[in-house]
């Protein structure tokens, strides 16, 4: 079983920048993808970023340029850091694990701009 505890969300201005972090735990030899997903009341969840075990990158078009993903091997944690934070960017954001063909999710953390 794979667990995931998410942390970095919170209140900033636009235009400002949040880190948001993922850790896994549980026993895990190797994660394929890693990714975070936001979704905001009455819309559907969508990927944010994405990133595979060979370290390659996906983003949401929204978000290109502004935010970047990274992820660090040897502690199974993946990270969203973002920039020139928008208000429409306001969302619940999850991590999730993709692990032997199953993906896992985080509990989510909100991240909220004020304009």
């Amino acid at each position: 079983q794979v667990q995931l505890v998410e942390s970095g969300g919170g209140l900033v201005q636009a235009g400002g920048s949040l880190r948001l972090s993922c850790a896994a735990s549980g026993s895990i030899s190797s994660i394929n993808a890693m990714g975070w997903y936001r979704q905001v009341p009455g819309k559907q969840r969508e990927l944010v970023a994405r990133v595979t075990s060979g370290g390659g990158t996906n983003y949401a078009s929204s978000v290109t340029g502004r935010f970047t993903i990274s992820r660090d091997n040897a502690k199974n944690t993946v990270y969203l850091q973002m920039n020139s934070l928008k208000p429409e960017d306001t969302a619940v954001y999850y991590c999730f694990v993709v692990y032997r063909f199953n993906t896992y999710w985080g509990q989510g953390t909100q991240v909220t701009v004020s304009s």
